[in-house]
């Protein structure tokens, strides 16, 4: 049965996701095909938390699908004087052809689909960010030339970039090593589910707290802010708890000799990670960044589209 919403990497198949990954590069190859693909269409952007790439890359990519975006904040809709998810779910579905969700609470996003008659894509929540996990592995193939038996790193903040790669990891059966230090480790029940999963496809999915173990071997190292947007408060503590958690040159130096560094961005450089690195002839942050523009138009003419 199609799928109504994207909301998670969990909620499709290897097959599914591998599907959305050759339409991304069908997109990506040729632009023109697929311009008409949302011809007379709007879809609506629902933005709780600012924006650069969700917001430029889901505008842009509307329009050259031949659609319309339309920006809507909470101080836009009456969900910000007190209506409900709900109801705005619904009246929305009486307008639109889709809904594109950047929350906060992944309750939100879970309720607008719960509600929606038309297809919600979630931009991000605090519990994951499947658009970006997409693009990642899109980007990792991409440059690899394949997944299964490629070994991810991830150093730092277990959030939800790490609960997002772990099932895609799991799903397309890479293995994936996140280190992160004690007190800010992923949900244990979405590391414990991916592991369980991805062991059908020989994947090892898991968390340790030496980001020398994590990374040494690996085919590709990631990373995220310490601090992700709405934590600013506790920008000081986390600087003191990931300490030695930096991908400098001598980290990035333990992985593979063709290893790629990949973050998800925006960057705080000096940080989480190192200017070198950022700026090192194998950095693919860039690719990953524009790779999220044919990868969210796949998911909207998948959901959504006339053309596939």
């Amino acid at each position: 049965m199609p799928h109504k919403d994207f909301i998670a990497l969990q909620e499709w198949t290897r097959e599914e996701i591998l599907g959305l990954m050759d339409l991304s590069a069908r997109i990506k190859a040729d632009r023109e095909k697929y311009r008409r693909a949302l011809a007379g269409k709007a879809m609506g952007l629902y933005f709780e938390k600012s924006s650069t790439r969700t917001r430029v890359s889901f505008e842009v990519g509307i329009f050259e699908l031949g659609g319309t975006g339309l920006y809507l904040s909470p101080r836009d809709l009456q969900v910000g004087r007190g209506e409900t998810i709900a109801d705005t779910a619904r009246v929305l579905s009486r307008y639109l052809a889709g809904i594109m969700a950047r929350t906060f609470g992944h309750e939100i996003v879970t309720e607008l689909a719960r509600w929606a008659s038309i297809p919600v894509i979630n931009g991000l929540t605090d519990f994951n960010h499947p658009c970006q996990a997409l693009t990642d592995f899109f980007t990792l193939r991409e440059k690899k030339g394949r997944l299964e038996g490629l070994r991810l790193a991830y150093v730092g903040d277990g959030n939800n970039m790490v609960h997002s790669l772990a099932w895609g990891a799991a799903r397309l059966g890479v293995d994936f090593i996140a280190a992160c230090p004690a007190g800010y480790r992923p949900r244990a029940d979405v590391m414990e589910a991916a592991a369980a999963e991805g062991k059908a496809l020989g994947a090892a999915i898991r968390v340790v707290e030496d980001p020398v173990e994590a990374v040494t071997g690996a085919d590709a190292v990631y990373t995220d802010v310490w601090a992700s947007m709405g934590q600013e408060e506790e920008a000081e503590k986390r600087m003191r708890a990931f300490e030695g958690f930096q991908v400098d040159l001598e980290l990035f130096a333990k992985a593979d000799g063709e290893a790629i560094f990949m973050h998800c961005l925006p960057a705080h450089h000096g940080e989480e990670v190192a200017e070198e690195v950022c700026e090192h002839e194998r950095s693919v942050i860039f690719d990953e960044a524009e790779n999220r523009l044919h990868c969210q138009k796949a998911v909207m003419v998948e959901l959504m589209g006339d053309l596939k």
